[in-house]
């Protein structure tokens, strides 16, 4: 039996317009890159945004899907062959290697990028990928492809997001928003020794937010006053806010809760603008920290906390590639125990 070519990848035309399953041209991978069979693909809400034509950079007719692992198949030149049949979980920036950012490894503020695998090139709601071999973080043998594939975005996010934060020993955390960045924040949060309190909207997530390390858990759906509820919880508000919703709301909210000299960390984004008064951050010396991405050893460090059981996003449910419409719904309404997971 001859082997197939093509492959199928579910694939953006035109913001604003649903997603298409297509049949594509299996890729070849050039030198330097290697050919990774995609094995997992976790759903963020990124991917929405990308759907929605509230993020877009510029790609059209390319495989969406960021949160990518699988197994090596191929190698292109110069790539050794020690790599076939490696699992490997996907960093999704590919920098232009010689700008300062990218030189200091900090490739995901990269001005001009030569891609962004999911974001404006071939990501992992595919079969196949081909991608620098620089950008594969091997996986060990116990670890879980469908995890791994979620550190690709939720878990190195948090990782980049809690390094930028200097989180210290004792310190009030709070995370606005227990998705799959929100769960591995909190766990992050915990093992650098701090106090964590989540605040979402119930539910199976907030089980899972106590059973990941918060110390105390607010439902936003009942509570009147969460920014009073944080104050009185640490005696003065929060060191460290992890905003994860965006609405103009939550991050009025997330503020207010903060004590002096604390840290604002907006990673959440929606439509929504906000606007403050200099004196509200002026008088208590208040920190606003945008975090985007991760970079590549952000991404390494998230497979180690995982491979070391200090990190684990849940995996709420696995489904087949041509049930990608099921997974974006499900991702919209919200409250999903954990990520959904694509299997091509």
């Amino acid at each position: 039996m001859t082997e197939s070519t093509t492959m199928r990848s579910v694939q953006l035309i035109e913001p604003g317009k649903p997603f298409a399953l297509r049949a594509v041209s299996i890729p070849s991978p050039a030198q330097g890159e290697v050919l990774v069979r995609i094995n997992a693909c976790g759903v963020c809400r990124t991917d929405l945004h990308i759907l929605d034509g509230l993020l877009d950079l510029g790609g059209r007719n390319f495989a969406v899907g960021h949160e990518i692992a699988g197994t090596i198949t191929q190698c292109g030149a110069g790539v050794a062959d020690s790599w076939l049949g490696q699992r490997a979980a996907v960093y999704y920036y590919e920098g232009c290697g010689h700008c300062g950012y990218c030189l200091k490894g900090d490739e995901h503020l990269c001005p001009t990028p030569r891609a962004q695998p999911g974001f404006n090139a071939d990501g992992g709601f595919a079969e196949y990928v081909c991608v620098p071999v620089r950008n594969c973080v091997p996986l060990p043998d116990h670890v879980s492809t469908a995890e791994a594939a979620i550190m690709g975005c939720a878990g190195s996010t948090a990782v980049h997001a809690g390094r930028l934060a200097t989180i210290r020993p004792g310190e009030w955390v709070v995370v606005y928003g227990t998705g799959g960045v929100g769960l591995a924040l909190l766990q992050y949060a915990k093992n650098a020794g701090a106090r964590v309190i989540a605040i979402g909207r119930g539910g199976a997530r907030e089980t899972l937010a106590h059973e990941n390390g918060a110390e105390h858990t607010i439902d936003a759906t009942h509570e009147p006053d969460i920014a009073a509820r944080v104050r009185e919880i640490t005696g003065e508000g929060a060191d460290v806010v992890f905003e994860l919703v965006g609405t103009a709301a939550s991050i009025r909210s997330g503020m207010d809760m903060l004590r002096r000299r604390g840290r604002l960390v907006l990673i959440g984004y929606t439509q929504d603008t906000f606007q403050t008064h200099p004196i509200d951050l002026i008088v208590r010396e208040v920190s606003f920290i945008g975090s985007v991405g991760a970079t590549l050893s952000d991404l390494h460090e998230a497979i180690d906390l995982l491979a070391r059981g200090i990190l684990r996003v849940p995996v709420a449910q696995t489904l087949p590639l041509e049930a990608f419409e099921n997974a974006l719904a499900q991702t919209r309404k919200g409250g999903l125990p954990g990520r959904i997971v694509l299997t091509p």
